[in-house]
């Protein structure tokens, strides 16, 4: 069995079509046919079933998947670190976020990380919880910057590197932006705009906890995916939001942002780097590093 076989049995089980995998590979389909055939008579085990319309992964396929991505992941992994010098990392690192993380944290650890790490080329994908979860598992992203706690069951593995809590966001028109502390009972006739549940589930989850131990029911009027989004539409008047205090530390046209009082002490929330043990780069262990020395700097009163 060859390195070179199970790229092509990858192409082929994420694309499901022998001529985009080809041309993914920079070869000609018939060679690839070939090569994938060789590989699963090596194996002893179809791969894939194959009509004239259709491909898809058998059982077999779909059980060797995980382990082919790893194998060529530790392999190109191995010559990266055998050619790397002491002096420094090389290669790239792909790198995911949620777009909270570009208030505060983000800017500071790419600043320090740039600085220590020159050689690295980092690619950059800004995305909702979920999609960065998927991301990790399907190793299409190295490391994450993600929003904790994490609602969805997961083998990943992650370490906070920024606490935060929620606060109040409302139109800076609204009567409560002469309060400076506000109670959730307050907000019970507000319209309120929540997180739409199937995408972010953590903070749709830990605003509803609050809510409820408040003993009262917000007006749900407008839901978002993104936290940008609901203090857009905050700013346009359209509700209230309870949003993570790392948001507060940007101006927002139209935004006010309050300190809330509660019921019970706030649920721990914050910001995290995740990744995925099964594929972790040395580029990757180097971020999360300095991504918890630059959190615990930041803070430092």
């Amino acid at each position: 069995m060859e390195l070179r076989q199970l790229k092509h049995f990858l192409a082929v089980a994420e694309t499901l079509n022998f001529r985009t995998a080809a041309d993914r590979l920079h070869m000609t389909q018939p060679p690839l046919s070939v090569s994938v055939r060789k590989l699963e008579e090596e194996i002893g085990a179809r791969l894939f079933v194959r009509s004239t319309h259709s491909v898809e992964l058998t059982a077999a396929g779909e059980a060797a998947l995980e382990h082919a991505r790893a194998a060529v992941f530790h392999a190109a992994e191995l010559a990266r670190v055998a050619g790397s010098t002491a002096a420094g990392a090389t290669g790239t690192l792909r790198v995911g976020f949620v777009g909270s993380a570009k208030n505060r944290l983000l800017p500071l650890l790419l600043r320090a990380f740039r600085r220590t790490y020159p050689g690295v080329t980092l690619k950059f994908t800004e995305d909702t919880n979920t999609g960065l979860v998927d991301s990790l598992e399907r190793h299409t992203l190295d490391v994450c910057i993600v929003r904790v706690p994490l609602v969805r069951r997961s083998d990943l593995q992650y370490v906070t590197v920024e606490a935060d809590r929620f606060v109040l966001a409302l139109p800076k028109e609204h009567r409560f932006a002469r309060q400076k502390r506000i109670t959730l009972r307050d907000l019970a006739d507000e319209p309120f705009i929540d997180y739409t549940q199937s995408t972010i589930p953590g903070l749709h989850a830990l605003s509803t906890m609050l809510f409820r131990e408040a003993g009262v029911t917000p007006r749900v009027t407008q839901e978002a995916v993104q936290v940008e989004t609901v203090l857009f539409l905050v700013g346009s008047g359209m509700g209230v939001a309870l949003v993570p205090s790392s948001a507060a530390r940007k101006s927002r046209e139209g935004v006010e942002f309050r300190d809330l009082i509660t019921e019970v002490p706030q649920p721990r929330l914050g910001l995290a780097v995740a990744w995925n043990p099964r594929y972790e780069s040395q580029a990757g262990l180097r971020f999360r590093a300095l991504a918890e020395e630059v959190g615990a700097e930041a803070a430092r009163p």
